[in-house]
């Protein structure tokens, strides 16, 4: 058993993006196991019948393996810059539920049978919330950043690279500018540096703040 949480991971993948989010701020040092998703390690597929990343192991075998939970886990047990109290379940209810629903959709239309629906405009028409909610202060919490601006990002920030030109010309000034901080912050470039794949024997990669 390692001595570090294990954390399997998939460096694109946005609930993965969160879970290291919510880890780096914490200040809880991982040991990194990168996936790659056409060939998962088998100790993935044994640790969660998910099959899916992020999948945190901790020291004593419990396994951690939804991404709001871990990151709800990490902060629990250091939040430094306060981010629980940004925590809005409707929110990260929305954005998980229906707009990762559309988002899917939008992104990779061949995969879906339901062509009929404009996933793209039903994506943007949850966005507008968002937007209203950052005209009134500078994060969805209020005037600091939360978690539930971290558990949004990712996907939001997939959502615009679909079509970066579009995605710009829309009326959204308040979320593009949140947008943009986000993709700018030291935060999210040290969370999304690369590595290769993971494979049994390989020397522990100990990921940290």
């Amino acid at each position: 058993m390692s001595a570090l949480p294990v954390l399997y991971s998939f460096r694109r993948c946005p609930y993965a993006i969160r879970a290291r989010m919510a880890l780096w701020v914490a200040e809880i040092a991982v040991e990194l196991r990168e996936v790659k998703l056409a060939a998962k390690p088998p100790e993935l597929l044994a640790a969660s019948a998910k099959a899916t990343v992020p999948v945190l192991v901790l020291p004593d075998g419990a396994v951690i393996d939804q991404s709001l939970d871990i990151m709800r886990w990490a902060l629990g047990q250091n939040d430094p810059e306060g981010w629980l109290a940004g925590d809005d379940p409707d929110l990260i209810a929305a954005n998980d539920g229906p707009f990762k629903h559309h988002l899917d959709r939008a992104k990779y239309p061949g995969r879906y049978e339901d062509a009929g629906t404009d996933h793209r405009a039903a994506a943007l028409a949850l966005l507008a919330p968002l937007e209203e909610q950052l005209a009134q202060a500078r994060y969805l919490g209020g005037a600091d950043i939360g978690l539930t601006d971290i558990a949004l990002f990712p996907f939001v920030r997939q959502f615009a690279a679909i079509d970066p030109a579009w995605f710009a010309a829309q009326s959204l000034p308040h979320l593009q500018g949140w947008l943009d901080s986000h993709l700018a912050s030291p935060l999210f470039a040290a969370v999304m540096d690369k590595y290769p794949p993971w494979r049994a024997g390989d020397p522990p990669l100990r990921f940290e703040r």
